[in-house]
Order: structure tokens, then sequence, then C-alpha cells
């Protein structure tokens, strides 16, 4: 018989190889070794796992020889590691399909290593076995395990506790128990939390007789919480409390640890009746607390790092462990500020000064405007009573204005001090905001922050000596009717200076309205009944001067009938209207009526 698969290696087509065997042999004998190869094709039929030599690689395919009249192809991919394509080496394949136009034959060498796989499980494995195999994929509810089958372990069966993202163990060898084999399905349930519930059974009890408080114990971590983290001691688990995971301020345990990371702890707590143990990682360094009044001592400036801010203040990091709080108060000397974050921003490098230490209450108290000169420390040596300056207009309130002198430093210019004269209401009926203004520091006290500032005392109080000389009682003047009120008319003698004409002063008879003798811009003669320097008031008399011109009227016709000796002078005087029968309640005193409030 001659061997085809020699022939071909010769380089020999399919067509070329039937010649030569045709010149070698006779028909009848060409024509029964084509039979005999025919026959032994169809003795393996597809689904036979036969064994194959590798005999080379050709792109994605490997060419394999299983001994038939052609050979087999099998895909590249099927092979876990590419090294393991090598010319000349045995490998079982499953005979999928022959194609005899191309003369292939299709194999598969997954599926024959699937199939010895389960029948290796089915032969040699046990419900309740162990088991060792890699993780290959995540699943629908669980994860695919490579132990020469795959198999399935669902995600509950992963861990004693949920595990969180169970892909994590793509890739790792784990061992499992065996929980079920379904042979008719071919289908295979494990379960690694059986597995680690005995071996923590087994060393639960171990670890409950030696563990003691302040011994040192290593341990991985299984699961972190928000409020901590799970660690895994050998059989028993430990709560490692986020407050005991660092001296200094974290937002979570992941800050700290990660998953499956080996820690070493200190035992800080046991309760063996319930099994708890408490864990801390801080413990094993000094607490930096200790002698922190030695290494921050106040009035001390310290570099810190903003780590948290908050609507009161911002949190200084000096050291680890160690964190202080700069108030919002003690941010600037003379902003005000709304919120931190106008002066300091998260990460930023910073000096501060220690203000106070609480060693117990674990508090430090820093500020941050310490490290610069206070401006109202010297603002009174910088601004002398009687200091001249030109300010802006910053607010308007009812009771003053409030101006800045320079950036930080404010001065209020109550509305008593715009005018000597005049009485304002508001000061915006002389001020409007941003307005440049002239004005002398009156006072400034630095401990309250406050300048207080006059606009009036620019001049010469007028009250002193130029009303007084100008405005003498019993002179009759002229003024205008610049307001009427229900207690009477004020009338407008100068600029920003007016006089009271009381509703009794208005006409001899009662007067229920101001506005039933006088109106609003009425130019009037009055005569002056009293200049008070010390309240600052000048009452008039509009009646008076009625008086004083019937008096004057009175004099002109007597001195024109001439002298008419004792008797008629007598006479005269009488039909003169005598000065006290029209004095008014104010005659006689001259005192100035107080205007009542606006509510009465």
């Amino acid at each position: 018989m001659v061997d085809r698969n020699l022939i071909r290696k010769l380089g020999l087509s399919e067509d070329q190889i039937d010649a030569q065997i045709g010149e070698m042999f006779g028909d009848n004998e060409h024509e029964h070794l084509e039979e005999i190869l025919q026959n032994k094709v169809d003795s393996n039929l597809p689904g036979t796992i036969l064994t194959g030599t590798i005999a080379q690689q050709l792109g994605n395919d490997v060419i394999i020889e299983v001994g038939l009249k052609s050979e087999g192809v099998v895909d590249a991919a099927e092979f876990n590691d590419p090294a393991d394509i090598v010319p000349g080496k045995e490998i079982e394949v499953l005979l999928e399909d022959t194609d005899t136009e191309s003369g292939l034959i299709l194999l598969s060498k997954r599926k024959a290593d699937a199939i010895r796989g389960w029948e290796n499980i089915i032969n040699t494995k046990n419900e309740g076995d162990i088991v060792c195999g890699r993780v290959v994929r995540r699943i629908k509810g669980g994860l695919l395990v490579d132990i020469g089958v795959p198999v399935f372990l669902p995600a509950s069966q992963v861990d004693i506790r949920k595990p969180g993202d169970i892909s994590r163990f793509i890739g790792k060898e784990v061992e499992c128990k065996i929980l079920k084999i379904d042979v008719e399905s071919r289908n295979i349930v494990v379960s690694r939390r059986k597995l680690v519930e005995e071996e923590r059974k087994s060393s639960k009890e171990k670890i409950l007789n030696e563990i003691e408080v302040g011994q040192r114990r290593t341990g991985v971590v299984k699961n972190i919480a928000d409020f901590g983290v799970f660690v895994d001691l050998g059989g028993l688990d430990g709560l490692l409390h986020i407050s005991d995971l660092s001296w200094g301020r974290i937002s979570h345990p992941s800050e700290v640890v990660d998953l499956d990371q080996e820690l070493e702890c200190v035992v800080i707590g046991v309760d063996k009746e319930h099994e708890k143990i408490s864990l801390g990682l801080k413990q094993k360094t000094r607490c930096p607390w200790d002698d922190v009044e030695d290494r921050y001592p106040i009035d001390s400036r310290v570099q810190g790092k903003i780590v948290n801010i908050m609507n009161y203040g911002a949190f200084v990091r000096l050291e680890d462990g160690i964190e202080g709080l700069v108030h919002i108060s003690e941010m600037s000397w003379t902003k005000r500020l709304g919120h931190p974050s106008e002066m300091v921003n998260l990460g930023d490098e910073i000096e501060v000064v220690v203000l106070s230490v609480n060693k117990e209450k674990q508090e430090i108290s820093l500020g941050l405007k310490q490290t610069e000169t206070n401006p109202w420390s010297v603002a009174a040596q910088k601004y002398p009573a009687g200091t001249l300056v030109t300010a802006a207009v910053r607010s308007l309130t009812n009771f003053g204005a409030f101006v800045e002198i320079e950036p930080g430093i404010d001065g209020m210019i109550h509305v008593s001090d715009l005018s000597w004269t005049r009485k304002y209401g508001h000061p915006r009926e002389v001020l409007e905001k941003d307005q440049p203004i002239k004005c002398v520091v009156l006072e400034v006290n630095g401990e309250k922050r406050r300048v207080s500032l006059g606009v009036k005392q620019l001049s010469e109080d007028p009250w002193l000596r130029a009303i007084p000389e100008k405005y003498i009682p019993g002179h009759i003047i002229k003024g205008k009717i610049a307001k009427l009120t229900n207690f009477g008319a004020f009338v407008e003698l100068e600029e920003e200076l007016e006089g009271l004409l009381h509703i009794s002063e208005l006409a001899d008879h009662k007067v229920d309205k101001p506005q039933d003798v006088v109106q609003p811009d009425q130019v009037v003669e009055v005569k002056i009944l009293k200049v008070d320097t010390d309240a600052r008031k000048i009452g008039l008399s509009l009646r008076r001067v009625q008086w004083a011109a019937e008096d004057q009227a009175a004099e002109e016709a007597k001195e024109a009938k001439g002298a008419k000796g004792a008797k008629g002078a007598k006479d005269g005087a009488a039909k003169t209207k005598p000065e006290p029968e029209h004095k008014g309640p104010y005659a006689d005193t001259f005192e100035i009526p107080t205007p009542p409030s606006e509510g009465e």
C-alpha cells in the first residue's frame, strides 16, 4: 500500500498522487487501495476523538495529521497557549466533519479537551470533593471556573459575606467544594464559601482562646464600608472602625486601605461571648496630641494645608493627625466675608498663627489675619481726631452714611453730623452712593473698629457766634415758609437755617391749621422771639409783627396831632394796644415750643 500522506509531503497535488498511484499499481489494485482508505475514514465518524500530530501552522489554521487520507484543521484559537503549537506534538482532537471536496478534515481540540475533562471529573470526583481551578469570566449570577471543565460558582457562594464586585476574582486560582454534579445536563455547581466557612470554623475557637487586648494581629481586608473595615484574622473577622484608621481626618476608609490588603492591626477590644473583635490601625503609632502644646505654642507661626472648608471656617492640616480651625472671623482684619472660600481654597498651603490649644478636646484655634499687621492697631495714629480725609460713600442708612477711608477701614458719618443748621431726615437728602466726600475724623475706636466722621465740622459752628450775632431777639426779619406741620410752620431764614413759627404765634385768634394762615413758599415777616444756641433753635412770631405795625401806626398818628398835654398823652397811650393784652403763651419767657414727634 502506498502512503498517500508521504507522497503528499513531496508537494504533489491530489491529481498527481492519483497518477503516481496509477503508474505504481494496476487498476484492480488501485481500486482496492481506494476502498481500504475510504473504509478507514468511514470508521471514524464525526464525534470520534482521535489522536493526531501537529504538522504545521498556516495562519490561523493548525494542520493535524490523524492517519487518514488527508490532514485535519484546528483553529489556532482553540489552543489556550500559543506555545503549545509545536510541530510533532501529539494532541487529542474531536472529528467534527470531513470535507470531501477540499480533502481536509475538520477537527476540534477544545471539544476533545472538554469531553476528556468531563470524563475525568465524572470518574474521579464526587459531590463534596474539593477542586481547584482558575476563574475564567463573570457570567449571569456568578463566575465561571475552569477545573478541567467549566463549572458554575454562584455569587452567593463566592465568600462568607457579599464581596462587592466579584469580577476581582477573574484570573485567580480558587479552591471550591463541589455542591452538585448533574451528569445528564453536564452541569457542575461549586462553592468557595463552604470551604471558607469550614476553615474559619476550625480556627475561630483557637483565635478566641489566644486573642487579647493589646496584641498585634495580621489580617486581610475583606470588606470596606462607610463606617469602617472588616479584617479577616484567619477564622474570625475584626472591625476596624473609621475613627481608628488614622489620627487625622478621613472621609472614607478606602482612602487608607484596599480590598485584599494584608494589614497589621492592634487589638483594642475583645467580646468573646459575642465573638466580636475591635481593631485599631492608628494605635500602632504615638498619638500626635500627646505633646501638642509643646510643639505648637500659642502665638507661634506654622505652615499648613487647607483640607476642608465649612461655612464657619477652614480646617488646616498641620501634620498627620493634627488639624486646626481658622474661624471665618479670624481670616481678615478688614473684609466682611460671607464664606471662607472668598479667602482660601482646598489644597492651599498657608501660614497661620496658633491662637489656642485644647489638648483634651483635641482642638487648635488658628488665625490667618494675625500673620498681617492689624490696620486698626495703627488707625488711631494714622487718623487722629481732626484729620481731614476724602472718603467714598459705600452705603446709606436711616441714621447715617458708611464711607470707605481706605481699603478695609470704614467710617460712619451720623446724620446729625451732616449740617450745623439743617436737620436731615435721611442722609440720601444730601449724599448718594459712591460719592466722594470730604469729612473730618471725630474719633477712632480701634477695639470696636469704628471711625466717627463729620461733614459739618469742616466749618465753624455758626451757633457759637454767627447766628446769635445776626439773629437778635426782637428784630423783625423776612423768611420763606419751608414746611408746614400740625404744630406750626418752619421758616427758612437762609440756606440750611430754619426757625419755628409755632401755631400759637400765627395770629391773635385760635388757629386750627397753619395753612389757614400761611402757605408753603410764602414770604413772611416774622419777629425773632428767642435764639437758643444750646438747643440750636430760633423761635419766631407772625402775630407780633402785626402788633408792631399797629404800634408804629399809632405812634405816627400821635406825632401828627402834636403834643396835647399830659392828659392827651395819657389818653393816646391808652388807645395803644397794650403789649401784655396781646402776649402769646411764650411772650414773657420767650421759650421756644418743642415740636412734638411725628406720631403725636
